[in-house]
Formats: C-alpha cells, sequence, structure tokens
C-alpha cells in the first residue's frame, strides 16, 4: 500500500534514518490498534525506543520494516493488557461524566473536494468514521491482522512473522476478522 521498504541488507547511516523512514507508518498501525492519539505517540515513541535498545541485535532475518511492526504490535498487545488491568480495578464514579474514546473519528485535516456533493462527502465520512468503528471494535487478535493486512498491505507471510502466528492462522483469523466486519457493516451498506 505505498512505498516499497528495503529488504534485510538495508542499513542506514544512523538510527535517526530508520526513524525518519518508517515512523509514519509505526504510528498509524499503532493509532489504529489503539484508537488514541495520544496514546498511540506513547506507544510510537516507546516503540522506538525499543527498536534502538536492541538495533545492535537485529540480525537481518526479516526486513527492518517488519521487525518494527512486530515491536510496536507487542508494545500494543502491553498497552491494551495494562489497560484492561486499570479498567478492572477503576471504580467509575457516578457523578463524573464518562470520556469517550476518540477511536470514532479520524482527526486528520482535509481540504474539501467542490467537485463532490456535499452530501456525498458526508455519507464517505461517515463511513469512514463506521469502518473505523468497526474496526476498533474487534477483539484484539482480530484487529490486528485486519490494520496489518489491509491497512498496512503486510503479506500473509510478514503478518506470520509480525504476530508469531502460523500462515494457516493468519488466514483462519483474517478470514473471521472480516466476516465480524460484514455483519457490523451490513446494516449500513444495505441500507444505502
Amino acid at each position: 500500500m505505498g512505498e516499497e521498504t528495503p529488504g534485510p541488507a538495508e542499513t542506514f547511516d544512523s538510527f535517526d534514518g530508520l526513524v525518519a523512514a518508517y515512523e509514519k507508518r509505526i504510528f498509524n498501525v499503532v493509532y489504529r490498534y489503539l484508537g488514541d492519539y495520544d496514546e498511540a505517540a506513547d506507544v510510537t515513541q516507546e516503540t522506538f525506543i525499543n527498536a534502538y535498545r536492541h538495533f545492535n541485535r537485529f540480525r537481518g532475518d526479516a526486513r527492518v520494516f517488519t521487525w518494527l511492526y512486530q515491536i510496536a504490535v507487542n508494545q500494543c498487545r502491553n498497552r491494551v493488557r495494562q489497560r484492561d488491568r486499570a479498567q478492572q480495578h477503576h471504580a467509575e464514579s457516578l457523578d463524573q461524566p464518562r470520556l469517550r474514546s476518540s477511536a470514532g473519528g479520524e482527526t486528520a485535516r482535509e481540504v474539501a473536494d467542490l467537485t463532490h456533493a456535499p452530501q456525498t462527502i458526508l455519507e464517505a465520512r461517515e463511513m469512514q468514521r463506521l469502518i473505523a468503528s468497526a474496526v476498533q471494535s474487534l477483539p484484539p487478535e482480530y484487529r490486528e491482522v485486519v490494520l496489518l493486512r489491509d491497512m498496512q498491505g503486510l503479506s500473509y507471510n510478514d503478518i506470520a512473522q509480525v504476530s508469531g502466528l502460523t500462515l494457516d492462522n493468519v488466514k483462519t483469523r483474517l478470514s473471521r476478522a472480516r466476516a465480524m466486519l460484514r455483519r457490523k457493516l451490513e446494516p449500513y451498506i444495505r441500507g444505502g
């Protein structure tokens, strides 16, 4: 889905070059995984700190891109576990208003395309919001494969390597995740 990523033989003049080459793509997958911009920024930074600490151990068996994704996904899993533990022990006050997650919408600024009707633009944005919300509502193990395959364009083999799953498990999870998304989005697609 975009730029070609270099293979394992790639070298960088500095670690800063590696960060510059992959920071946006890593941030995007982390943001889609967690659904919170600030938390995604923190986890992206933690990913590169972790990568820096272990860069001397990188053997080149995988592409740098895949290696960074594996670190990022592991960081996301840890963050979700921390979140779940915190929610289990957190008593919510009935007097305080509930906070809403920013997972339901993108924060990117868009320039209006005046060649399209306003209603068409509104419908497209609403559909993007619904899709993002549906992806965010998937169980983490299914969300992960959808993000890596359909949003980041990784191959099945790369996903297997990043996630530690077998190729068959990757295909099964992706198929189930897509079926879940179809069921969640069917009323909106048929209703249009």
